[in-house]
């Protein structure tokens, strides 16, 4: 069975009965907004059922109050003349683009002649009507059954759509061709026609100053089908493209993974049966089956499909790695602690479906707009031949306006305008690393003049680094960070971790040491090469810059060798990605608990003048409304759990994704790469694509607005009026698509 037809698809509901919260239906049959208004309105008048359907996605998410038989909710659909279902996984999309390719083509191959034969005197021969009615017939009847079929079942619920609109165009014109010949002296043997494009006049001469026939408008059923129909194939093909990002996001995961078991034996098995805890091997050029963290081995991975990051990023153990990524080069043995839909792929793939299920504010109006819009367009229709009966007498000039008028002024276009832009948007988004919730969260971007910025982990690294050497005098600085990080080697201590970090990132390979012992409050002390020595607090007062922590390297004598000074350091795109934010006419705040030493170091690092520190986490929240208060429209970048409500409160959560599943929760915009880059994006690309809904809508219903009035005064003919309407959807569809060419700054 067709796309267009399908009305009565497996349910699904063996495997769904009783459900509550949330569902998702796929939702078969749709050709316009109007048929997703419908849809919408029937579902909401059930009790405790708030339904959204996105004509774009072909979806109807559905949230419910109570526990509701799925069942129900299908048949709500199909009794309102469409078909739905329960989504399955793995199961074929509908190929709707090969249903409207072969309905086109058959509509071009046979109408092209009628158009050529109708529009060129000589071309036409005797008799040529009737071939003209031979090839026009199977495009009037079998390539148009969509727009006949779907206006048949509006009619039995009494409603119209734009298919109603088409299809009573496509028919007046046939019907009245098939008249004109068989009664109206059109199918005279020997008639010769021309027909003028602007209002389908025409003069047909019969011998010997015979009355003048009536026209025949079979070239208006043909075209009108054609042009129609190459619309909706383009339009398809383009909405299958805008939903690539989300395919290619879903399709990213291993299928298979190499499990090891408790005698380190390998043995392969599919992705889904992996369970938290179980230890997998990735091996150079494989993907990391699942979330979880490095114990054993080291590697470079490649994490630019699920980040947007284009530079590979090493792991040692215990780093954190992402489902999905691709290890580059070293062996790698991570233990899984993520798994099925708690990953964060899983997660990204669900935000987006729900951002791209959702509908902006900007929508809702042309829902409303759809909804009325073809009955008005009926009227005016019934309007224009009256008036131009009434004034001009001419029956064939009245009845080409009035069909042009229905033909003009399909809402398609309208419908369109929100949902494709949205649905490339926010696939291009989760192809960079940036999750937007919801629709409306676009609006919320174009009017935020202040961003909040926390300083740990969202400006600055959130851990320790080793920012200074400083050996005392005739010591080599290279020996004070071997014999300094050999000693903290031993230790877990944040400040430890840093320095011996640093030590193998510089120097490779530590030595070992022997007696290691921890004294706890001042350092450690241990043997190396034969020597003592101890690493701790300073013994001496020394000087020390603002946010940094100093620890001294002494022999087991007492001799100072130097000191090592550690630091929260500020990340390094951070001061470029501050300037970012200034360009797109926000204003930085940076807030922090550190003291305010600290906090001025690091802000004038990054160039930030407006600095609140010392603020507890449960006081985040009052810095904003504060904010807020002062007339400001404040965004909230933050990525720990101190920083969710602050987030919540915040007219724009951002979420670092480095950060704690409630504050991303507690988010709006969720930025996959550790890097405040990602925020700058996330604005730019939240804000062209409003930009771009704004566009579509713009010019749907300026074309509207031009185009009835022009049909209503005769100067459109109805094939031009079909090839304009279609035309009008592919601008707005390919305009969403240039979304796709977004690039991060």
């Amino acid at each position: 069975m067709s796309p267009d037809a399908d009305t009565s698809t497996d349910t699904s509901t063996d495997t769904v009965s009783d459900v509550l919260g949330a569902i998702d239906l796929d939702v078969t049959g749709m050709t316009c907004a109007a048929c997703a208004s419908r849809i919408e309105r029937k579902l909401n008048k059930l009790d405790g059922v708030h339904a959204s359907v996105n004509y774009a996605t072909e979806k109807a998410r559905v949230r419910l109050d109570s526990p509701r038989d799925v069942g129900e909710l299908i048949a709500t659909i199909e009794a309102t003349g469409y078909g739905a279902h329960v989504p399955q996984p793995g199961a074929p999309e509908p190929d709707r683009v090969g249903y409207l390719r072969r309905r086109l083509i058959v509509a071009v191959v046979l109408g092209l002649p009628v158009l050529l034969l109708s529009m060129i005197s000589p071309l036409q021969f005797d008799g040529w009507q009737w071939v003209a009615l031979v090839l026009a017939t199977p495009v009037a009847t079998w390539a148009a059954w969509p727009f006949h079929r779907a206006m048949v079942l509006n009619l039995r619920h009494a409603q119209a759509t734009m298919d109603t609109l088409i299809s009573v165009g496509v028919t007046a014109a046939y019907l009245w061709s098939l008249w004109a010949l068989f009664f109206g002296g059109a199918g005279e043997i020997g008639m010769t026609m021309s027909m003028s494009l602007d209002v389908g006049r025409s003069e047909a001469h019969g011998e010997h100053g015979a009355s003048e026939p009536a026209h025949i408008y079979l070239e208006v059923a043909s075209t009108v089908v054609a042009f129609i129909l190459a619309g909706r194939y383009f339009e398809a093909r383009a909405k299958r493209r805008a939903g690539d990002a989300l395919r290619s996001l879903l399709d990213l995961g291993a299928k298979d993974v190499a499990v090891l078991d408790d005698d380190g034996n390998e043995r392969r098995i599919p992705v889904d049966q992996l369970s938290v805890g179980d230890r997998f091997v990735v091996r150079p050029g494989e993907k990391v089956a699942t979330d979880g963290r490095v114990i054993e081995g080291s590697s470079s991975v490649d994490r630019s499909l699920v980040t947007g990051e284009s530079v590979p990023v090493d792991v040692v153990v215990g780093d954190a790695v992402i489902g999905a990524t691709v290890n580059t080069d070293g062996r790698l043995v991570v233990e899984a602690t993520r798994v099925g839909a708690d990953t964060q792929l899983a997660q990204m793939a669900r935000l987006v479906e729900d951002a791209q299920s959702g509908k902006a504010p900007v929508q809702r109006l042309a829902d409303r707009v759809s909804a009325v819009f073809v009955p008005v367009v009926i009227l005016l229709a019934v309007t224009t031949l009256v008036v131009w009966l009434a004034t001009s007498g001419d029956t064939e000039r009245s009845f080409a306006a009035a069909v042009a008028v229905l033909i003009i002024a399909c809402p398609c276009a309208l419908g369109l305008a929100t949902p494709t832009a949205l649905l490339v948007g926010t696939g291009r988004g989760a192809q960079l690393g940036i999750l937007i919730k919801g629709p409306e969260i676009l609006e919320q971007t174009r009017q935020i003049d202040t961003i909040v910025l926390d300083k740990t982990g969202t400006v600055t690294t959130g851990s320790m680094q080793l920012v200074g050497i400083r050996p005392s005098a005739g010591v080599d600085p290279a020996d004070v960070l071997r014999i300094g990080g050999a000693l903290e080697s031993g230790s877990e201590h944040p400040i430890a971790r840093a320095i011996t970090a640093a030590a193998r990132g510089d120097l490779g390979p530590l030595s070992a040491v022997t007696d290691f012992r921890n004294l706890p409050g001042s350092g450690v002390t241990a043997v190396l090469d034969g020597a003592s020595y101890e690493i701790g607090r300073p013994s001496t007062s020394v000087d020390v810059s603002a946010g940094e922590t100093v620890v001294e390297l002494r022999r087991g004598d007492g001799e100072v060798l130097g000191h090592l000074a550690v630091a929260d350091a500020v990340k390094e795109t951070s001061g470029a990605a501050i300037e970012g934010l200034r360009s797109l006419g926000l204003s930085p705040v940076l807030l922090t608990g550190d003291n305010e030493t600290t906090a001025l170091r690091v802000a004038a690092q990054v160039g930030i003048t407006d600095v609140r520190a010392e603020v507890m986490p449960a006081d985040k929240v009052a810095v904003v409304a504060e904010l807020q208060e002062a007339g400001k429209v404040v965004a909230m970048i933050g990525d720990g759990v101190n920083d969710a409500a602050a987030l919540a409160q915040a007219d724009l959560g951002i979420a670092m994704g480095s950060g704690t599943d409630v504050a991303i929760q507690a988010s709006d915009l969720t930025l996959v790469r550790d890097d405040l880059h990602a925020a700058v994006d996330a604005i730019r690309l939240s804000r062209r694509t409003l930009a771009t809904i704004k566009g579509n809508l713009f010019w749907a219903f300026a074309y509207n607005v031009l185009a009835i009035p022009l049909a209503m005064t005769g100067r459109l003919s109805p094939a031009i009026a079909g090839a304009a309407m279609a035309f009008s959807s592919v601008f707005v569809v390919t305009n969403s698509l240039r979304l796709r060419r977004f690039r991060a700054a």
